[in-house]
């Protein structure tokens, strides 16, 4: 039986639920830290956003290319890059079932193609920054695990940041490695407050 335009986007709501209950599978592999697909999608569109409005790129174009770019994984699971090395699921396939019958396929597709095209120095703007704003959430993560004492997240760090393909993501990157994770709540308080919580 063929399901009409709103039953498909009620099963598309639901599917897109699902990356709440999906782990982000390589902090098996570091040894702390969680986080499931969702919330890396939220902070990335977030990321690329800002990210964009720096570069001079179209900030909601961006946004909207993180936001949907591991839309796939409801389908497909996390696949670390270790497990990346053993073969790599048919996740725009996945997206395109996912989208199928919603009459969002083509806008959805467009973004996750964008997402890809991204690994390319001839890229569109807006395609590399989203990249970046992707791995610059898991630099932001990995170094929370740093300040937390998880002495791997400097190496993984490292290696997040090689990827880096704009100058806008390095800059940023480099005071995020700068930054002590807690400084935004720490510092924003005179000190007097965390002793008299007195206003």
């Amino acid at each position: 039986m063929e399901r009409s335009r709103l039953q498909r986007l009620a099963d598309f709501f639901h599917e897109a639920g699902m990356l709440r209950f999906t782990p982000r599978s390589g902090y098996q592999f570091l040894g702390s830290g969680r986080e499931n697909v969702a919330e890396h999608s939220f902070r990335t569109a977030v990321i690329g956003y800002a990210l964009a409005r720096l570069a001079g790129a179209d900030a909601a174009k961006t946004a909207l290319i993180c936001l949907f770019h591991d839309l796939g994984e409801a389908r497909t699971g996390d696949l670390n890059y270790v497990n990346q090395r053993y073969g790599r699921p048919e996740e725009r396939r996945a997206v395109e079932d996912a989208a199928a019958g919603t009459g969002l396929e083509e806008d959805i597709l467009a973004f996750w193609d964008a997402h890809e095209a991204g690994r390319q120095a001839d890229a569109p703007l807006e395609s590399r920054l989203a990249r970046d704003a992707d791995q610059l959430d898991l630099i932001l993560n990995l170094k929370r695990e740093w300040d937390l004492g998880n002495a791997y997240a400097e190496r993984w760090m490292n290696m997040a940041v090689a990827r880096l393909k704009t100058q806008e993501a390095r800059e940023l990157a480099e005071v995020i490695a700068a930054t002590d994770h807690t400084d935004w709540w720490f510092l924003g308080a005179d000190r007097d407050w965390w002793v008299s919580r007195k206003r």
